[in-house]
């Protein structure tokens, strides 16, 4: 990629943040839609799940070859197709006749969102290579998903009360025009300089771990332990298989190499728990707002704000505290607000007091806006420029498949606390396990932080990049191992 201007870098991550933009606001937008549509498309809690997880579940699952492939043929050129296929997937899904059709339209949009994310941050990754003005600029990206909590809910909100449900899928659309023609007239190609080749089998069996893992999960409650027995089995012969067959490639979907590094596997697991808590967190909110309080879409998107205004305004703080400082302190606070605000609620109803819900959903917000600037700058900090695009890849995959395992467990135990009984008679105790799992999250989110951002952990990272570096070299000129 040819050296650009300050405005024009500026520019290619105002681009880049917009592909970010569509794909959170769809998360947060369709959160608040969630009761209409079970209304209006007769949906169990089960079926509210996969509207979700469908969606996160095909991001998990392809972000990885978008990313490799990305480097491969060109970034722009993916990120073009991305826009695209996530428009006409946002169409279809406002034209869903039916449950089934609007799970099988979410994943149409999850293959182009593939597509956008991982692709977008690798942009940025070659585009500000100053790893201070890179901190910062993953913090201006973190502080966009701060934007599509705040504005979600609250344009959600207005649609659905206003004119319906698949209005939210409309939202995508002009945003999605506009990124697509600033993309082809100022953002420069790049692709790595040694193309990957593609690995079908790995692809493959990552498809059959999350989509196995994710279907026992949700379908638990409803199917029983002998039903969804085969899928848990199939779900360990996959990963079996991943941890057997990825390290005999020369050039794998992931490279196990790069989880040597302790920070970069840090970051993975942290990236795992923190949205897994925001998953379930958006997911129990939702539903107790609207299903047991009683509140419209709008009022329970006016709720969602005390946990999308901290975000908004932490996360590029936590980008320059990661540039100038490291990860430490970030993932510390984001660590210690994530569990105390899960614990309000798990140990203290916090969801059945107005204040001292706002106080959770605040403190929880705050956690948020940290926990994102160091997940990526951890991620792709430490691999060689080449490989940015799959490293890039990993940590977004580490994000949705957190998202989908927080929506299927959370919802999962929901399921099973409710029963055939009503919301409001049942929910809070229902969902105090789901509370609980949410404290572990967040205390997973602190003890990895403090662990794998010491000096020990940072001379890992050093090695690994130096052994990665070394044997791309060797490749570059033709030299085998």
């Amino acid at each position: 990629m040819p050296e650009l201007s300050p405005r024009r870098r500026m520019l290619v991550l105002a681009i880049c943040c917009m592909s970010l933009l569509i794909v959170s606001l769809d998360v947060t937008i369709l959160n608040v839609a969630l009761p209409a549509m079970q209304t209006d498309l007769h949906a169990s809690t089960s079926g509210l799940q996969w509207t979700i997880d469908a969606y996160t579940l095909v991001l998990a699952s392809l972000l990885m070859l978008a990313g490799s492939t990305a480097d491969r043929i060109g970034r722009k050129r993916v990120f073009v197709v991305g826009l695209v296929v996530f428009g006409l997937g946002s169409l279809l899904c406002s034209l869903a006749p039916d449950l089934n059709a609007l799970i099988w339209f979410r994943m149409i949009q999850a293959v182009g969102g593939s597509m956008l994310n991982p692709v977008a941050m690798s942009i940025i990754t070659n585009t500000f290579t100053e790893p201070r003005e890179r901190a910062r600029a993953i913090g201006v990206w973190g502080a966009v998903v701060g934007i599509s909590m705040a504005a979600g809910p609250l344009i959600g909100g207005l649609l659905v009360d206003s004119v319906g449900w698949r209005s939210i899928f409309w939202i995508n659309l002009p945003v999605g025009v506009a990124a697509l023609l600033l993309t082809l007239k100022f953002i420069p190609e790049s692709r790595a300089p040694k193309a990957r080749r593609a690995d079908p089998v790995g692809q493959l069996l990552v498809i059959a771990l999350f989509g196995s893992l994710t279907y026992a999960i949700i379908e638990a409650p409803d199917s029983g332990f002998t039903a969804i027995l085969p899928f848990a089995v199939l779900a360990l012969v996959a990963l079996a298989g991943l941890l057997w067959y990825e390290p005999r490639r020369d050039e794998p979907l992931i490279d196990l190499r790069f989880f040597r590094s302790a920070p970069f596997s840090g970051a993975t697991v942290i990236a795992i728990s923190a949205f897994s808590a925001l998953g379930g967190f958006l997911f129990l909110s939702t539903l107790y707002l609207q299903n047991v309080v009683g509140l419209d879409a709008l009022h329970a998107g006016l709720w969602m704000l005390p946990m999308a205004v901290p975000t908004f305004l932490c996360a590029p703080i936590s980008g320059r505290l990661v540039g100038g400082r490291g990860p430490r302190i970030p993932l510390l606070i984001a660590g210690s607000a994530m569990t105390v605000s899960a614990l309000l609620f798990a140990g203290f109803e916090a969801e059945t007091s107005n204040v001292s819900r706002f106080i959770g959903y605040l403190l929880f917000g705050i956690g948020f806006g940290f926990v994102n600037a160091p997940i990526t700058n951890t991620a792709v900090s430490g691999m060689p420029r080449a490989q940015a695009g799959v490293a890039a890849a990993v940590a977004s995959t580490s994000r949705q498949l957190g998202q989908t395992l927080g929506v299927a467990v959370v919802g999962a135990v929901l399921a099973s606390g409710v029963g055939s009984s009503s919301y409001k008679d049942t929910f809070v105790s229902a969902a105090r396990p789901g509370w609980w799992i949410l404290v572990v999250c967040g205390l997973a989110v602190l003890v990895l932080g403090a662990v794998t951002s010491g000096a020990w952990a940072r001379r890992t990272a050093e090695r690994t990049a130096e052994k990665l570096s070394s044997v791309e070299v060797r490749e570059a000129a033709g030299i085998t191992a």
